[in-house]
């Protein structure tokens, strides 16, 4: 990369190997990616009623169980960004070259899942398929857009020389 990539982030914006930190907008796709998850630790730490939280967001359950389950490669993901490393293994450098089209494959499916759930099970309202809908294109037009991101997925940690 050349230093005309690096010219507007100061120093805080990189981490110990020198790499340009996460742009934070992935970390919020992810949440939403991985939102039936969060629900479901959520729900298990309520002590009082451990499905109660889960019924309260997702009325008819399967929606919840289908967002489980497009909720898996954002978990994929989550494990490529903490094994992201200077001694990583070869599989999480290639994997970590396909983050940008892993997360939109994750987006889609899980927009997917949300038609489905509308128009084929009827488990939401059209207001609700508007907003998925929009917050989806929303998130895959940050991520292609996104100069930061870009610089994010062509660097890869290396060990840096002791001082």
């Amino acid at each position: 990369m050349s230093a005309q990539h690096y010219a507007n982030y100061l120093p805080k914006d990189f981490d110990n190997f020198d790499c340009l930190k996460l742009a934070p907008g992935i970390y919020l796709i992810l949440l939403f990616i991985l939102r039936a998850y969060i629900i479901w630790i959520m729900s298990v730490t309520n002590m009082r009623d451990h499905v109660g939280i889960i019924q309260w967001i997702y009325p008819q359950t399967a929606l919840f169980y289908l967002n489980l389950v497009s909720g898996v490669i954002g978990l994929f993901i989550v494990l490529v960004l903490s094994l992201r490393r200077p001694t990583a293994p070869a599989w999480v450098r290639i994997c970590w070259q396909k983050c940008k089209m892993l997360l939109i494959v994750a987006l889609a499916f899980d927009l997917l899942i949300g038609v489905l759930g509308y128009f084929i099970w009827h488990l939401q309202t059209i207001s609700w398929l508007l907003v998925h809908c929009s917050l989806v294109i929303s998130a895959v037009s940050y991520i292609l857009k996104s100069k930061r991101f870009t610089i994010n997925i062509a660097e890869f940690p290396e060990a840096l020389p002791e001082k």
